[in-house]
């Protein structure tokens, strides 16, 4: 049973002829009533009276009729859905991110991007980069910025290494000196943020290929809470250096060249679902992601 069929059907029962129905659905009447016969012979059963002067329904025919009616008016509210579905991708797309990435990076980015496409309405997400990753598995964001992770379902494009620079309060006499060597560090009281976190991990490690422990005075799940710890001189950290721009220009905190091979990268990646089509939205915030970073996206953009 085809829709052609069913529409032709259903024109012919409404004007009572073939020929008025042939015309109304610009297509020759012999096509037309092929269309019907061919329903008929699915059917089984006679749709129409053939008369001299037009056609009527019979009775298999008047109860066939609502049916149609209805399967044709669902079908024209799915392509309604369709439609505006596809206008919304046009004009919306979520983001998903990491914290620290949602609050540094993507700002400045994100006003570019909606400087040049206006009519763009764009949604934020943040959580952790486990998070990010499961929501552009799952599609409950478009495309997401995080560390780099592994999902099958998901495409991840390298970005950027964010370093991780020692921060200090402007009087230290690390500041003083303007570098430190691990091993001094090591006997500092330090503040660091999000112990779960790829960032923690990553500062753990280098402490240990240095043969260091750490002296941990404090714990924060806050980033703004650790900045203000070590610029009111209660301890140094270890932080993103786009976390810590605006007070280095402030003069509220100092950046400490670290001597020696322990140093710490966070690499960044976009993140985006494996699909065949993308929204017109998500491959123009990638393009723009390719001209800041010259990152690869033939894989999504060629696709």
């Amino acid at each position: 049973m085809e829709l052609m069929q069913l529409q032709s059907f259903l024109e012919a029962a409404k004007s009572g002829s073939f020929r008025s129905a042939a015309r109304a659905l610009y297509v020759s009447q012999p096509s037309l009533s092929g269309r019907i016969r061919a329903l008929e012979r699915e059917l089984r059963a006679p749709l129409f009276h053939r008369l001299g002067r037009g056609v009527r329904l019979t009775d298999a025919g008047e109860a066939f009729r609502p049916f149609v009616e209805q399967a044709l008016e669902t079908l024209d509210l799915g392509t309604e859905a369709v439609r505006n579905r596809q206008e919304t991708q046009r004009k919306t797309i979520t983001i998903g991110s990491a914290r620290i990435i949602g609050t540094y990076i993507l700002p400045p980015t994100l006003e570019r991007f909606q400087q040049r496409f206006p009519q763009v309405s764009a949604r934020i997400r943040t959580g952790r980069s486990s998070d990010v990753i499961e929501m552009v598995a799952n599609g409950v964001v478009d495309i997401g910025l995080s560390r780099g992770l592994y999902h099958p379902d998901v495409l991840s494009i390298h970005l950027y290494d964010e370093p991780i620079v020692l921060a200090t309060y402007p009087d230290h006499p690390f500041a003083r000196r303007g570098h430190a060597y691990i091993s001094e560090v090591a006997r500092q009281p330090l503040i660091l943020y999000d112990p779960s976190s790829t960032y923690f991990l990553l500062i753990n490690q280098a402490c240990r290929e240095a043969g260091i422990v750490p002296q941990i005075e404090t714990m924060l799940d806050n980033i703004e809470a650790t900045k203000r710890m070590v610029a009111l001189g209660l301890g140094i950290s270890f932080l993103p250096h786009s976390a810590i721009l605006a007070e280095i220009e402030q003069g509220s905190l100092r950046y400490i060249e670290l001597k020696g091979d322990q140093h710490v990268h966070l690499p960044t990646h976009v993140l985006v679902r494996r699909a065949q089509h993308y929204s017109p939205p998500l491959l123009d915030f990638l393009k723009l992601l390719r001209e800041i970073y010259g990152c690869d996206i033939s894989e999504i953009v060629e696709s």
